[in-house]
């Protein structure tokens, strides 16, 4: 198993001539993805994460199984602090490399997106969970979110809700490689299923979404079956010795976060990561030949 892979040969022309210096790459932008997880058989490799297919005509990652996620939406930056519960955007900023700013617009578009995506808000009281999102109302409300016609934080105000930050980890960070023409600098972050509430096929971006345990998804990516870009597939690997949600995000805020740029390898036509994901993938390979 390598959360590397092999580039096709429009994507090899392309690549060396961001090398040479040909090609100038696209600015990337700020984005956030969320590993929704729910419990599975309780051994490695069963935790569930749910997992939508992307249109075959979308402009990026078409045809790929990816996680609720998305662009920060320039709104996001407006969320007042009488909205926000938990850890605050300056602790969030340590972790993660940022500045306060940006986690603020990063952890409220994690929230938003996974409602636009899957159904699940992320958010409550101070106290308490929302517990349904299944409602006519709700989905107005998430209809409007996707559609750009209602704020976020006028959303939450409207409804008397707190984003919940402390249901988030942040595992680490990807930014697409050079090469590709849309590109996106992107935090990845875990969460629960919140008790009570459920994902929905709401998504105008999928043609499919399902819940997958992490093994089997990683096996059905393997065997050509489901396609997972890099970071995807790289992120169910780190989930793979979580047996519960909650193991999932104590491992997630005890991983040194690192911002991971593949590069391309003109020796062997790959894009590499770093050391640790290399040997994630070897790792976890091990375990699923066993």
């Amino acid at each position: 198993m390598d959360p590397t892979r092999t580039l096709p040969p429009g994507f090899l022309e392309q690549a060396r001539e961001f090398m040479d210096g040909t090609r100038e790459p696209a600015a990337p932008r700020s984005a956030s993805t969320v590993v929704l997880l729910r419990d599975g058989d309780g051994r490695p490799g069963g935790l569930e994460s749910y997992l939508l297919r992307r249109h075959v005509g979308m402009k990026f990652a078409a045809g790929m199984s990816v996680f609720p996620g998305g662009g920060v939406d320039p709104r996001d930056s407006e969320v007042d602090p009488s909205l926000w519960a938990g850890p605050t955007p300056e602790e969030w900023a340590s972790r993660m490399g940022c500045t306060p700013v940006e986690a603020r617009e990063l952890l409220c578009a994690a929230v938003r997106e996974t409602f636009e995506e899957s159904g699940v808000l992320l958010a409550g009281t101070a106290d308490t969970v929302v517990a349904d999102t299944t409602g006519d109302d709700w989905e107005r409300d998430r209809a409007a979110l996707e559609a750009h016609e209602l704020a976020f934080s006028d959303f939450l105000t409207a409804r008397g809700l707190v984003l919940r930050t402390d249901l988030l980890a942040v595992l680490g960070g990807w930014l697409t490689p050079v090469f590709e023409p849309k590109r996106f600098l992107t935090w990845f972050f875990v969460a629960a299923l919140p008790e009570g509430q459920v994902t929905r096929d709401v998504s105008t971006e999928s043609d499919k979404v399902a819940w997958f345990s992490v093994r089997d998804a990683l096996r059905l990516a393997d065997d050509g079956q489901m396609m997972l870009m890099p970071p995807t597939y790289a992120t169910l690997c780190d989930m793979y010795d979580a047996t519960s949600p909650a193991a999932a995000l104590k491992h997630a805020t005890s991983v040194p976060f690192e911002m991971i740029t593949p590069t391309f390898n003109p020796e062997t036509n790959r894009l590499e990561s770093n050391d640790r994901i290399v040997q994630l993938g070897t790792r976890v390979g091990e375990a699923l030949a066993r």
